[in-house]
């Protein structure tokens, strides 16, 4: 798509248009909100720099700012989440905010799962820049080589190279969002009951449980794999939920999930991947840094 600068538009008005498209590559690109956020304003700033009437696409020039300042923070934080206490789960989208792009919303929405974001994790910071640019937001490899800074054929095989380990480590998560709010209601009455066995019945046999509390709140140090244990751990950290805890049904990364509250304030999210009538995944989201959003 081409857009087209009115030269008397200071180009407020056309970064406005492209903002909530710049946040869903930077939300994709560092799985986090605040992070996200920053670099659509460091976008901005440098936008206004510059004599917008000058720039022939504004989307593309937009878009290889952000991609290459988020491959650069992507570097850095690497390390950070060597260091990182526990499984690192992506700062969950929760409500309207998980729909970035209305237009895009139903095309795009399994771009923003959990587990797709965690799927990128085994991707190097150009390999997932050039995966999302042409496999969600449809660039083409010319244009995916200059906003990382490539030449074309090595902007090919980086997609390449990333389609195939999305495919080796992606599972399938086929039920519609339908059979996953069915599912959903369902696990949360079975822990409700407080019993291990009938959550036991909702998980597949490979389930896994990941917990996200960083170094701030107490979680599992890993991710916890099938049924029986999945149930025994949910039922002993039942017991610690803080009295007086709201729970509601929302939208989490474009999937049916739960959002708990405290006093109106967030105490976890928690939100599930599933297929062929049984749990799949299971991700809950307590650190407080990461539901500031």
């Amino acid at each position: 798509m081409e857009w087209k600068i009115d030269p008397v538009n200071d180009g407020v008005e056309t970064f406005e248009e492209l903002r909530q498209r710049l946040f869903g590559v930077a939300y994709r690109m560092l799985g986090s909100v605040a992070d996200a956020e920053d670099v659509v304003q460091e976008a901005f700033l440098r936008w206004n720099s510059v004599n917008p009437s000058e720039v022939r696409e504004p989307a593309a020039w937009l878009t290889t700012v952000v991609t290459r300042l988020c491959i650069d923070q992507l570097k850095s934080a690497r390390a950070r989440r060597e260091r990182y206490v526990g499984p690192w789960l992506p700062e969950p989208l929760v409500g309207e905010a998980a729909v970035p792009d209305s237009g895009e919303a139903a095309e795009l929405s399994d771009t923003l799962s959990m587990a797709f974001l965690l799927v990128l994790e085994s991707l190097t910071p150009t390999e997932r820049a050039a995966f999302l640019l042409r496999e969600v937001f449809a660039y083409e490899y010319g244009e995916i080589a200059e906003q990382i800074g490539v030449s074309e054929a090595n902007a090919r095989q980086l997609v390449h190279r990333a389609k195939e380990r999305v495919a080796e480590r992606k599972r399938r998560f086929e039920a519609d969002e339908e059979k996953q709010r069915e599912l959903l209601a369902r696990f949360l009455f079975a822990v409700s009951t407080g019993e291990v066995e009938p959550i036991v019945k909702l998980l597949a046999e490979d389930a896994v449980l990941y917990t996200d509390g960083g170094d701030e709140v107490k979680a599992a140090r890993r991710p916890i794999v099938g049924p029986d244990k999945i149930a025994r751990f949910i039922k002993g950290i039942e017991s610690g939920v803080p009295p007086g805890t709201v729970s509601r049904v929302v939208e989490v990364n474009g999937q049916p999930g739960v959002l708990m509250e405290v006093d109106g304030r967030p105490f976890c999210v928690i939100s599930i991947d599933a297929a062929e009538d049984k749990l799949q995944s299971i991700y809950v989201v307590l650190n407080p840094q990461k539901l500031r959003a």
